[in-house]
C-alpha cells in the first residue's frame, strides 16, 4: 500500500525545483498578457500613434526572432540556461519600468516606446529559447511531456484569463502604469529561478576557430531539416504560420462588418480558444499514454488546422454563425494544444543536448519567420478579392500543412524516440 503510494507520487508535483519555476513562469505569462494589451494602447491612446507607427511598433516586437534567433541558439548552446533567464526577466522588468517612468516625467515618446518594444522581445526570445533547452534537464526525458503540459497549461490560463486582467488593470491605473505589474511578476519569476537548487550540467566550450559562430548556425539549421522528424513539425508550423496569419489579417475585420457581432460577443468566441487550450494541456499527457502518439499529434494537428473551415459558412450575426465561430476557436485551441505540447516533447527528444539551443533556435526562425510575409499575404488578398475569398485562402493553406507530417515517419510513432546520443529512434516506427 505504501508502496502504491510513493509510485503515486513520483510526479513532477514532487520536483519542488520545477515547483518554483513552474509558479515564476506563470505569473510571468500572466503579466505577458498585460504587456500585450497595454503596449499598442500606449501607443494609440497615450502617444495618438499613427497606423504606420502601430504596424511598426508590431514589427519591431518580432524583430529579434528575425535577426538574433540563429546567433542566440549558438551563444545559449555555449553558456549556462539559468543565469541567463535570471539575466532576461530582470531586463525585462528594468525595460517595462522605464515606460512608466518616462510617462510621469514627460519623456515618452514612440522612439523610446520602439527601443523597448525590441528590447522585451530580444529578451522574450533569450528566455523562451533558454527555458525549453534547460527544460531537459530540469524534469528528465521521462517527464518532458508532463512539464510542457503544466507550462502549456499556465499559458492557456493566461490567455483566457489574462486579457480581462490586463483590462481591468488598464482601467484603473492606465496603460503606462499598468506595466509596473508585469514588472513586479517578472522579479518574482526571476526570484523563482534563482531558488532553484539542482545543479546544471556545464555546457561545451566554445570554440576560438574564426568562423565557428556561422557553421554551428549553419549546423542548427541542417539538424532541423535533415532531421526527417524536425522538418516535419517545422514545415508543417511554418505553413500554418504563414496561412494563419493571411486568415488573422481579415478575420477581425469579417467578424465584426460582415458578420456584424460586436466586441463583446467577440471577446466571448475569442474566449473559446483559451478554454480549449487549457482542455489540451490537461488531455494531451493522458492521451499519450492511452494511444499511440503518432495518431494523437496527427489528430490534434487534423483538429488546429481544419478549424479554419468552420468560419467559412459562418453568415449574419445569428446563433449559428456565434456557434461556428465559437466552435472554430474551441477547436483550434484544444488541436494546436496538445500537438504543440508532443511535437515540443518530441523536438527535444530527438535533439542532442549540445544542439538544443541550436535547434530551438532554428526552428523559431523558421516558424517566426514566415508571419509577418502571411499577413502581408492577407491584406493584399483582403484588398484584392474580398474578406470571405482570403478566408478561404487561409482555412485550405492551413489544412495543407498537415502533408508535412503524414509524409513523414511521425504517424507510426508509438511513443517519443529514445537515444542516449539524441539521434532519431527507428525502434518505435512501423
Amino acid at each position: 500500500m505504501n508502496t502504491k503510494k510513493r509510485r503515486g507520487a513520483t510526479g513532477l508535483t514532487r520536483n519542488k525545483d520545477f515547483a518554483v519555476f513552474w509558479f515564476g513562469e506563470t505569473l510571468a505569462l500572466f503579466g505577458a498578457r498585460i504587456t500585450a494589451l497595454a503596449i499598442p494602447l500606449v501607443a494609440a491612446l497615450t502617444l495618438g500613434a499613427t497606423p504606420f507607427q502601430m504596424g511598426m511598433l508590431n514589427a519591431v516586437q518580432i524583430l529579434p526572432y528575425l535577426l538574433l534567433a540563429l546567433p542566440a541558439g549558438v551563444w545559449i548552446d555555449r553558456t549556462r540556461k539559468r543565469p541567463l533567464m535570471l539575466a532576461a526577466n530582470l531586463v525585462r522588468a528594468a525595460l517595462l519600468a522605464a515606460i512608466p517612468a518616462a510617462y510621469a516625467l514627460n519623456l515618452l515618446g514612440m522612439p523610446m516606446l520602439y527601443a523597448c518594444a525590441f528590447g522585451i522581445g530580444a529578451c522574450t526570445l533569450l528566455f523562451d529559447l533558454a527555458y525549453q533547452t534547460y527544460l531537459p534537464s530540469l524534469v528528465g526525458a521521462d517527464q518532458l511531456v508532463e512539464g510542457n503540459s503544466k507550462l502549456e497549461i499556465s499559458r492557456s490560463a493566461a490567455e483566457i484569463a489574462g486579457p480581462g486582467l490586463a483590462g481591468a488593470l488598464i482601467g484603473v491605473l492606465a496603460a503606462p502604469f499598468a506595466m509596473v505589474v508585469h514588472c513586479a511578476m517578472l522579479l518574482v519569476s526571476a526570484f523563482s529561478i534563482g531558488m532553484i537548487r539542482r545543479s546544471e550540467p556545464m555546457p561545451e566550450p566554445a570554440p576560438r576557430q574564426a568562423g565557428r559562430m556561422a557553421a554551428e548556425i549553419r549546423e542548427g539549421m541542417a539538424l532541423v531539416f535533415r532531421n526527417p522528424y524536425l522538418a516535419a513539425v517545422a514545415g508543417e508550423a511554418a505553413t500554418y504560420n504563414f496561412f494563419s496569419q493571411v486568415t488573422w489579417s481579415v478575420l477581425i475585420l469579417y467578424i465584426t462588418r460582415e458578420l456584424g457581432i460586436g466586441a463583446a460577443d467577440l471577446g466571448l468566441i475569442m474566449g473559446a480558444a483559451g478554454a480549449g487550450s487549457i482542455l489540451g494541456s490537461l488531455t494531451a499527457g493522458r492521451l499519450a499514454k492511452r494511444f499511440r502518439l503518432g495518431p494523437v499529434i496527427c489528430g490534434s494537428m487534423l483538429l488546429g488546422c481544419g478549424a479554419p473551415l468552420l468560419v467559412l459558412p459562418a453568415w449574419g450575426s445569428g446563433p449559428i454563425s456565434s456557434a461556428l465561430l465559437f466552435a472554430s476557436f474551441f477547436l483550434s485551441g484544444l488541436g494546436i494544444v496538445i500537438s504543440n505540447i508532443h511535437a515540443v516533447s518530441l523536438r527535444q527528444t530527438v535533439t542532442p543536448g549540445r544542439l538544443l539551443g541550436r535547434m530551438n533556435a532554428s526552428y523559431r526562425f523558421v516558424v517566426t519567420g514566415v508571419a509577418p510575409v502571411g499577413a502581408l499575404f492577407g491584406g493584399f488578398l483582403g484588398s484584392a478579392f474580398g474578406l470571405h475569398a482570403t478566408l478561404i485562402v487561409g482555412a485550405i493553406g492551413t489544412l495543407l500543412a498537415l502533408i508535412w507530417i503524414f509524409r513523414s515517419p511521425i504517424p507510426g510513432l508509438a511513443a517519443l524516440p529514445r537515444t542516449e546520443s539524441g539521434e532519431t529512434c527507428h525502434k518505435t516506427i512501423k
